[in-house]
């Protein structure tokens, strides 16, 4: 067995727990938000619109849209990982799961902590899930293949993107609030933050063999990687 099988697979064991806990967490955290009732991120204010109108769940509704988000990289050539598909079911279903447990809130006071906890929440589990390393949610890569497609930057695709969602989500019957303004200026710090804290390891290479130089009178020497930098040149 290699030195480095074990190492190998603990490190995916890790990468696909964090995968799989930062998505839930995601959900969960956009539902706290909707529970707080002060606004949501944006494409959460698109997701309660589109519910109020159909009469879905919420979950039901950011199930249906990530599938359709993911359908638009087909003209763009964009190649969805693991943490792609499992975005576009795991968080509806965290969501749902979550509204269906916790109850409603009522005081301000107590909305307004929900909502902070809500968007840490979303920050701690954005930075899980992305450090995993199992490819972009659907609506990531829309930006960015969007990014490749159009030349523009991906400040300008992504702020494009979020104004529009978030206007048709409005006019939808979507909740914006003081929660969103919050939300759209808290999880870049907090993502980059717990993206570091999160952050995978590097696997190291498997043990190579180094030839004796023709002529020394030596044998082939097997080498770990961190050997290496000791080794006479």
């Amino acid at each position: 067995m290699s030195v480095t099988a074990v190492p190998r697979r603990a490190r995916l064991t890790r990468r696909l727990i964090q995968l799989y806990v930062g998505l839930a967490l995601y959900g969960a955290s956009s539902a706290l938000l909707v529970r707080a009732g002060l606004g949501l991120e944006p494409w959460g204010v698109l997701h309660q619109g589109l519910a109020e109108r159909t009469g879905l769940s919420i979950g039901v509704v950011a199930i249906i849209v990530g599938a359709a988000v993911l359908l638009l990289w087909i003209p763009m050539r964009q190649r969805p990982g693991l943490g792609t598909v499992s975005n576009v079911f795991a968080i509806g279903l965290a969501m749902d799961g979550t509204l269906a447990l916790v109850p409603e809130t009522h005081g301000l006071p107590a909305r307004i902590v929900i909502m902070v906890a809500g968007i840490a929440l979303n920050g701690v589990a954005t930075g899980l899930y992305i450090a995993a390393r199992f490819g972009p949610g659907p609506r990531d890569g829309l930006m960015t293949g969007l990014h490749r497609r159009t030349g523009r930057s991906v400040r300008l695709v992504r702020t494009a993107i979020e104004v529009a969602v978030v206007a048709t989500g409005f006019l939808l019957g979507g909740s914006l609030g003081v929660g969103t303004v919050l939300y759209a200026l808290s999880i870049g710090p907090l993502a980059q933050l717990f993206l570091r804290f999160f952050a995978v390891p590097e696997a190291e290479p498997a043990d190579k063999t180094v030839a004796p130089a023709p002529g020394s009178g030596t044998t082939a020497v097997t080498v770990r990687p961190s050997e290496e930098a000791i080794l006479p040149q």
